[in-house]
């Protein structure tokens, strides 16, 4: 099947077509990448391209408990482990950055740190802390210019220092309703600047940040991940110059040459249906890599999504249960469903004691 076969992602070759998906999973004990990471991500190394959980360019970044960061010098030297740990196993690894922006509480920040977004539009509900439990949200502190250019200038830096210490590139995560999505979206974006408004100047901020993080590590080693249509962390899900901007996005992001986008997909996990076929609108449009995804169980659907245009398949929850999923897809062999009470929780348990049977 093709999907076990090589794929050329940019300057670097995948050992077949599919995707670990980036999930979170709050092992990250004081947000630094740690060894008992390192072996979560070198036992699912069978998939051709990991992309990493979400990992904060800056402690303003850091919204949930134990995310990893990747802005100080202990952290690269932990995602350094991790690269050459998966690459031991012919794998390739970009990590997910991931700014929470408005999704976060002030007892998951650090000292100094705070909560920013681009307009101070607080999130409903609450969030698990580690120091006190369940804690509202923290109302966002509206964004100046000069925190703009800033917050771009530590992604920047993050993926420079990545890339320098053997991470194969980033994944910038404009979806699901965290930084750079709440930029696009006009539920979180009601700005009145060249940042926010029109559509053009809603995608403002991720463009500019493309482009920067282009020419910081080169544009085959970028990757932008959306989430069309999506609605969590109070994300509008439809609206007049939705289609129009995303198709925007994707034309600015073709000329750029950026290895892939990555567009999102949790119909299967309850979210709502789309309600235009976006994923053909943006697959005419872009002409690098696309990958896609969503409720994959098989090689059979895994194999459907390359049928249907994409390029790449990602594959989320059960990688979580199965380290040796391509070697079970390949034999037909049933899927070990995951333990969903220990996703986000400390320690080994449904993290890296699931066997590869």
């Amino acid at each position: 099947m093709k999907i076990f076969q090589p794929y050329s992602l940019g300057s670097i070759t995948l050992k077949n077509h599919i995707v670990m998906a980036p999930m979170t999973r709050n092992r990250a004990i004081k947000n630094i990448p740690n060894d008992i990471m390192a072996l979560y991500y070198e036992q699912r190394s069978d998939a051709g391209l990991i992309i990493t959980e979400g990992t904060s360019p800056s402690p303003n970044g850091l919204g949930y408990a134990r995310i990893p960061g990747a802005f100080t010098d202990t952290q690269i030297k932990g995602w350094k482990n991790i690269a050459s740990r998966v690459h031991r196993k012919d794998s390739k690894i970009f990590v997910q950055l991931m700014h929470c922006g408005r999704a976060s509480a002030t007892p998951n920040l650090p000292e100094g740190a705070k909560t920013i977004a681009p307009s101070s539009v607080q999130l409903s509900g609450e969030i698990h802390t580690d120091i006190s439990g369940s804690s509202p949200y923290a109302i966002p502190e509206a964004m100046s210019i000069d925190q703009i250019q800033k917050t771009q200038n530590e992604y920047i830096q993050a993926a420079t220092n990545l890339v320098s210490a053997g991470i194969d590139g980033v994944e910038l995560h404009s979806a699901n309703g965290y930084l750079l999505d709440q930029f696009l979206n006009p539920a979180s974006n009601i700005r009145n600047d060249e940042y926010g408004g029109s559509y053009k100047n809603r995608a403002r901020f991720l463009l500019e940040l493309t482009q920067k993080t282009i020419d910081a590590i080169g544009a085959n080693k970028v990757g932008v991940r959306i989430s069309p249509y999506g609605i969590f962390n109070d994300m509008q899900g439809t609206y007049d110059d939705l289609v129009e901007m995303y198709s925007y996005l994707a034309a600015e992001l073709s000329k750029l040459n950026i290895a892939y986008i990555h567009i999102v997909d949790h119909r299967g996990m309850g979210a709502p249906d789309f309600p235009t076929d976006i994923v053909t609108t943006l697959q005419n449009i872009f002409k690098g890599t696309i990958i896609t995804g969503g409720n994959i169980n098989t090689a059979k659907e895994a194999q459907t999504v390359l049928d249907k245009g994409s390029d790449l398949v990602y594959i989320g929850r059960p990688y979580i249960s199965n380290p040796n999923l391509i070697e079970k897809l390949k034999s037909n062999i049933a899927l070990t469903q995951p333990i969903m009470d220990t996703f986000y929780t400390p320690g080994e348990e449904g993290y890296t004691d699931y066997i590869s049977i």
